[in-house]
């Protein structure tokens, strides 16, 4: 084993002590949000974390000091029905955590479709820091924040590249890419629709 992989390998199980309780305070603090699909923390995998700290940018390596770099080590994910929720949902993080960085990951063309999700680097909260001191754990989590349609194309194509080795074909990545315009489509017919229907039901209330 080399140091870095030892290292990891000694603090996981406390990264997934420190993955529920994140998860337990995520579903807590917004126990009264309506819509949320689901919440869930976990661990970034021993494999996946020696793959990213082993990563290689323009012939050198990406991160120096891995441990200290991945800011990603414990990853949570708040999926919600429609995409008028993320932002809503995205307020009340601002409320109790501190944010580190706050990205809205979208194609960098405005013709293109791929993958959509709010992201954060959040401060683990005080209360939630337990462990040793000893131990080299991180200071962040990751949060995203995504509608079903999202979660379920990303998870998808994440799976579909994973398996293969090999580059994909022009038409498999026009596939794909038709895939991310319909749930990008699907989200936007869906929230209208809530919105317009949530309106009238408002407006109805007020008449009586």
């Amino acid at each position: 084993m080399t140091t870095i992989e030892n290292t990891y390998t000694d603090i996981f199980p406390e990264l997934q002590k420190l993955s529920l309780a994140i998860e337990v305070h995520l579903k807590e603090y917004l126990s009264e949000i309506q819509r949320i699909d689901r919440i869930s923390a976990r661990p970034k995998s021993i494999e996946r974390f020696l793959t990213k700290a082993g990563k290689i940018e323009n012939g050198e390596k990406k991160y120096i000091e891995p441990k200290k770099q991945i800011q990603d080590q414990v990853g949570a994910r708040i999926i919600t029905y429609y995409l008028s929720d993320v932002n809503k949902i995205a307020e009340h993080i601002h409320k109790y955590y501190e944010p580190v960085e706050e990205i809205d990951k979208q194609p960098k063309n405005h013709d293109a479709f791929s993958y959509l999700g709010k992201h954060f680097i959040l401060f683990i909260p005080d209360e939630l820091r337990t462990w040793d001191s000893k131990l080299q754990m991180p200071l962040f989590f990751e949060l995203q924040i995504k509608t079903l349609f999202q979660h379920a194309w990303a998870e998808s194509e994440h799976d579909l590249n994973y398996k293969t080795d090999d580059e994909l074909a022009v038409d498999d990545k026009r596939l794909i890419a038709f895939s991310a315009a319909q749930a990008w489509g699907a989200d936007r017919v869906f929230d209208d629709l809530f919105n317009k229907y949530n309106k009238q039901a408002e407006d109805n209330k007020d008449t009586k």
